[in-house]
């Protein structure tokens, strides 16, 4: 099998420099600006900050789609304007469901500053249909122990949401949605089903290769549709896999906005220069001012 007929896209990261850390970009793309429902793919770090430092992401809102914040290492304490207060550490998940609209803040914990936070995880942006835009926010934390855990020749991989090698995870999902962390010993392997309309792996840490082909670390491969393969390692990796279902509807993304409907993103950029967002408990002195650009489509 040839490298093209695994895979059908590469989208290379545009790489942020946040001083401290780095964030790496691979979703929305030019490219390509969905996988499954997924249309943002950020890796955060690896980093360590100095002590005292942390990282602050001041209230910001968004509609139309869900938030899912996993992390490999350091905490972050996360409030929202339907009055959520939780702390997301390794292994678990945080899924933050916007729907017609929701304020939230990202930040270190005191105890993390204290001794020099750790930064490293994932972050990504599900669509969610266009039956669920508009519903209710809500807010849902899966501890680590809840989150099922499959061991296969020398890989354990974490599903953080949808079915996958036989078991499923308790998140939420409003589109058949596939995410899991492999995590792959030296010489592990683990099969790649070919089940969903849309899949990626992506390479977080260490080495990876797929069918023999290497993978590239902060890469994202999306696959082939219907074609399994066996992912591997040589000295040891952490790879995603995400995808599901393809959405007939594409999504316009401007800024913290996702919606299909462009006029939608309109009214939400009108209502957070005039204030008209709810505010978040315990955090709301300060908030992320609406960016002087276009209302286009937004691409890194």
């Amino acid at each position: 099998m040839t490298n093209d007929d695994l895979i059908l896209q590469t989208i290379t990261p545009v790489t942020h420099d946040l001083g401290g850390f780095k964030v790496h970009r691979t979703l929305p793309s030019r490219p390509r600006t969905m996988v499954g429902p997924f249309l943002f793919f950020d890796q955060m770090g690896p980093a360590h900050l100095s002590v005292g430092q942390g990282i602050d992401v001041r209230p910001h809102p968004h509609i139309n789609l869900a938030t899912v914040t996993y992390l490999f290492g350091g905490a972050i304490d996360h409030r929202d304007s339907i009055g959520t207060f939780a702390t997301i550490e390794p292994g678990a998940v945080n899924l933050m469901t916007a729907g017609h609209g929701i304020v939230h803040s990202e930040r270190s914990p005191s105890a993390e500053r204290t001794i020099g936070p750790e930064l490293s995880g994932i972050q990504t942006w599900i669509a969610l249909p266009e039956k669920n835009e508009e519903m209710d926010p809500a807010f849902e934390h899966v501890g680590k122990a809840a989150l099922p855990v499959v061991e296969t020749s020398g890989a354990r991989a974490r599903i953080i949401m949808g079915r996958l090698w036989g078991v499923a995870a308790p998140t939420t999902t409003y589109a058949e949605t596939i995410y899991a962390d492999i995590m792959l010993e030296a010489g592990g392997s683990v099969p790649i089903d070919a089940g969903a309309d849309e899949r990626a792996l992506y390479v977080a840490l260490g080495d990876a290769s797929l069918d023999g082909m290497t993978l590239e670390p902060m890469t994202l491969y999306v696959l082939q549709p219907g074609v399994a393969a066996t992912l591997r390692s040589t000295r040891g990796g952490r790879v995603m896999l995400c995808g599901g279902e393809a959405f007939a509807t594409p999504r316009h993304v401007w800024w913290n906005f996702v919606s299909s409907d462009r006029e939608r993103i309109e009214q939400a950029r009108r209502d957070w220069t005039a204030g008209n967002f709810p505010k978040v408990p315990g955090d709301d002195k300060e908030w992320i001012p609406i960016p002087d650009v276009p209302l286009t489509v937004s691409y890194p």
